[in-house]
């Protein structure tokens, strides 16, 4: 299938509007009209991952986190991140990485890190922002054969862009009429008598910051003496209650902190984990479970009233903080919490409509440490 037609999936499973402000998600390299035949997907792009791609002849890699991050001044081969992006670019494998937005989704990690306890109440540590970029819709009317014209002018401006999609417009054929006074020198007909013109009502959206381009464009480029159109303010795009970072699951049914440990240990695939106990509590009844995926020290000031906490990592001093609270810790390590998830997402993009593409998890792709 088409790169852009994957990437449409993509924004449904993990919307791209769901990531944090310092991520970087989507497609980070590649041709969004390109075909996908072969997918391997991974946590970390590393250098033997990207062998593992090329010697599978696969076209995209999904990394789940961005081998991307920090801006790249320079793609060359001195060091290994900016070697990947160019070895990548070379072999025209594409890069997707959908990071936090598959955190924040409902049904993404976090709410799959949620499942093995049980049933009960989930909500996230963080719900998701409504996002406040300001969007509008501009409606102009034009002759038929100008507006291919115009519609061009506009995108270049910055309108038409849908998620993947650019000069996404909408068109209805109409009649326009105007009476021009003795001083107007209208394009169509004559001064001083009403006109009746088949005219195209063009439709498109465009973001507040492009807004003045986008206007100057239509009167460059627009044959009229006096363009008519409209700028329409849109709402932006509500969330759901269940969208945003990390999670806490209120369980029907109490649980001991051991069978809470044996649960996560065969959810997650692992053997060991590392844990913190609070003092004085031999054992501990588990209700209210808070969990994120990855490194999750710095949701900590946002969980309230939680028995346990689990996530990937965290600092020293933030563990002595969650203790200290009253709050049992189980650490699993960083991508032991996130590399599991690969075939549920698998699974989830094959449901979705991407059936055509053979979809691989890397056997390359292995965690930096190994809890002992």
């Amino acid at each position: 299938m088409k790169m852009d037609q994957l990437t449409a999936i993509f924004n449904q499973i993990a919307p791209n509007h769901l990531a944090e402000d310092w991520d970087n998600v989507g497609l980070l390299v590649g041709n969004s009209t390109a075909n996908v035949r072969k997918a391997l997907m991974c946590i970390d792009l590393t250098e033997a991952v990207l062998e593992e791609a090329i010697a599978l002849k696969a076209n995209l890699i999904v990394a789940y986190h961005p081998p991307i991050f920090k801006a790249l001044k320079t793609v060359t081969d001195a060091d290994t991140k900016s070697r990947i992006v160019l070895r990548a670019i070379e072999k025209k494998i594409a890069i997707y990485s959908p990071h936090t937005a598959l955190d924040a989704a409902e049904n993404g990690v976090n709410d799959w890190l949620c499942e093995p306890f049980g049933k009960g109440t989930v909500i996230p540590i963080e719900p998701a922002a409504t996002p406040t970029s300001k969007q509008y819709k501009l409606v102009t009317f034009i002759p038929m054969d100008k507006l291919n014209m115009l519609r061009v002018a506009l995108s270049v401006a910055g309108a038409g862009i849908i998620g993947n999609y650019e000069q996404c417009s909408f068109v209805t054929e109409g009649t326009g009429t105007f009476l021009g006074n003795q001083q107007s020198n209208p394009t169509v007909g004559n001064a001083g008598k009403l006109e009746y013109a088949p005219e195209a009502k063009l439709e498109m959206i465009t973001p507040g910051n492009c807004l003045p381009d986008v206007i100057t464009a239509l009167r460059q480029t627009h044959p009229y003496e006096e363009p008519a159109f409209d700028i329409i303010p849109l709402h932006a795009e509500p969330v759901t209650s269940k969208q945003g970072m990390g999670r806490i699951i209120t369980l029907q049914k109490s649980l001991s902190l051991q069978t809470c440990i044996a649960r996560l240990k065969k959810h997650l695939g692992v053997k060991t984990l590392e844990m913190c106990k609070v003092p004085g509590d031999s054992h501990p009844s588990i209700r209210r479970i808070g969990v994120c995926a990855g490194a999750g020290g710095s949701f900590l000031g946002s969980l309230k009233n939680v028995d346990l906490y689990i996530t990937g990592e965290m600092r020293h001093h933030d563990m002595l903080a969650a203790v200290d609270r009253g709050i049992h810790l189980l650490l699993a390590g960083h991508t032991q919490t996130e590399r599991p998830f690969l075939a549920r997402l698998r699974d989830m993009l094959i449901e979705q409509g991407a059936r055509s593409i053979n979809w691989q998890i890397s056997t390359a792709d292995q965690a930096p440490n190994v809890f002992g």
